[in-house]
């Protein structure tokens, strides 16, 4: 729980009102809803990738490349509808992809009596 507080504490100190996060094998994207100083939204799209090198199997570097775009809600209709066209053209091309499953991890569940 403190580290999910310390997470809200992060976000806002960044900006971030609002916040999705989007796993896809080695790549995390973070879809987050930043506030600017004139106290308008925008959406701020970062993809991060685990990047593992070195010749040494038991202690690896890793490190993580980042890309971020940022959108501007006087252009979300124009960006919505190219990648719904951009969407459609590839899904014409090779059909519709399997949904990646949610998450790899299991559900813990903890039942307690007293």
């Amino acid at each position: 729980m403190e580290d999910f507080k310390r997470s809200e504490e992060n976000n806002r100190e960044k900006g971030i009102v609002f916040s999705r996060t989007v796993k896809a094998g080695k790549r995390i994207y973070y879809i987050d809803v930043k506030r600017n100083r004139k106290d308008e939204l925008y959406l701020a799209f970062t993809e991060s990738k685990k990047i593992v090198s070195g010749a040494e199997i038991a202690n690896p570097s890793i490190t993580f490349e980042k890309h971020k775009i940022f959108l501007y809600r006087e252009d979300f209709d124009n960006f919505l509808k190219s990648t719904q066209e951009a969407i459609a053209y590839i899904e014409g091309q090779q059909g519709k992809s399997e949904p990646r499953p949610e998450s790899n991890e299991a559900e813990i569940k903890i039942d307690l009596d007293f």
